[in-house]
Formats: C-alpha cells, sequence, structure tokens
C-alpha cells in the first residue's frame, strides 16, 4: 500500500492559496485576471491576495473603484484598468489618487473618463481635485433638496398631530362641561323631588 501521507502539507499549502482567489477570477504567481467578466463596481471582489502583484481588471464595466481597495496590497506593481466606463465624479477619487501615487504612470495614460460629458476621454489620473469636486454639487444639491423635503414632511405631521391634540383637548373640555351640568341639573332636580316630597303632618291643638 502507498503512503500518500506527504500528499497532506502540500494539500494544505496549495488549498489557502486558491481559496483566495476571487470567484471566476484566474489566479497564479501573483497575478489575478479579472478580464471580461463583466464586473462592475458593485460585484468587484473586495479583497485579493496579500501577495498579488499584478490585477487584470480591463475589460469590465467598472465605474470606479472602492475606496481603500489596492491600499493593503503591498507587493501590488500594477493593475490593468483599459477599457472601463470610468465615471469621473466623486467616486473616482481614490483611483485618482492610487494612479497619480504608482510609478509607472505610463501604464495609466489610457484610463480614461467616460462619464459626465465634460470630462469625457479626459486621463483621470491628470484630474484635478477641484473638477472632481464641482460634480459632488449636484450631489450636494439633491440631498439638501431631500432633506429640505423631509423636514417639510415632518413639520406638516407635527403640525397635523398638534391639531389633533388640540381639538382633542377642546373636545374633551366639551364633555367635561357638559358632564357637568348634566351632573348638576340632575342633583338640583333630585333635591327639588325630594323637597316636593316631604309629608306635611297636621297637628290638632287642643286647649
Amino acid at each position: 500500500m502507498k503512503n500518500w501521507s506527504w500528499l497532506i502539507p502540500a494539500f494544505l499549502l496549495v488549498t489557502p492559496l486558491t481559496s483566495c482567489c476571487p470567484s471566476g477570477c484566474r489566479c497564479g504567481s501573483g497575478i489575478v485576471d479579472c478580464t471580461n467578466l463583466d464586473l462592475s463596481s458593485k460585484s468587484l471582489p473586495s479583497s485579493f491576495q496579500p501577495s498579488t502583484r499584478k490585477i487584470l481588471l480591463n475589460n469590465n464595466k467598472l465605474e470606479n473603484i472602492p475606496n481603500g481597495l489596492f491600499d493593503r496590497l503591498s507587493e501590488l506593481r500594477e493593475v490593468h484598468l483599459q477599457q472601463n466606463p470610468w465615471q469621473c465624479d466623486c467616486n473616482i477619487l481614490y483611483l485618482r489618487s492610487w494612479l497619480q501615487a504608482q510609478q509607472k504612470r505610463d501604464l495609466y495614460r489610457d484610463v480614461t473618463c467616460i462619464t459626465p460629458e465634460q470630462f469625457k476621454g479626459r486621463v483621470i489620473m491628470y484630474l484635478t481635485e477641484d473638477e472632481l469636486m464641482t460634480t459632488c454639487q449636484y450631489w450636494y444639491c439633491n440631498l439638501a433638496m431631500v432633506s429640505q423635503l423631509c423636514l417639510f414632511i415632518f413639520i406638516a405631521v407635527q403640525g397635523i398631530l398638534l391639531i389633533f391634540v388640540i381639538l382633542s383637548l377642546r373636545r374633551f373640555q366639551r364633555i367635561a362641561r357638559e358632564a357637568r351640568r348634566t351632573a348638576k341639573e340632575l342633583q338640583q332636580n333630585s333635591e327639588s323631588y325630594a323637597y316636593d316630597n316631604i309629608p306635611l303632618y297636621n297637628y290638632d291643638r287642643t286647649t
């Protein structure tokens, strides 16, 4: 009988490496290939192997990169990001900062914006922070509008509740007055009835 016990350590070493590979991607020799998977910013893997040196994300549907995705990959040297519909707004700030910190900048000269229209065709790492912050104003305006609408609804509901409480109190006061008046009338009628039914006695006086 052959001794296969030597395979157990090898299996334990290989299993963690393969299990860390993101679903659908192909991994090996420090390279994670996630090309042509129709990945969006929401379906993008949340983490990669710490030993990853190269990530291929080209030909997907990425609009931005989640904040901090590449920060813990100390061995990472390059990420292929071409052929993605990058949306250059507030959410692209992390990717822009990461690209500007890379040494191989030539690799990212064709990573360009698709939307909005004013940034279409612009290289992401050359966008200024002030330019991107202007796209955030729409988001802030919408948030302010929603906040004001919620505040208006809240005040309106509070006003309706206050009117309901006031009307309820007035109705209760009216009922209380009616009850007191009815009780007083009943008491008066009871006293009058008792007085009218007092027996009268005739006394014959003899001398």
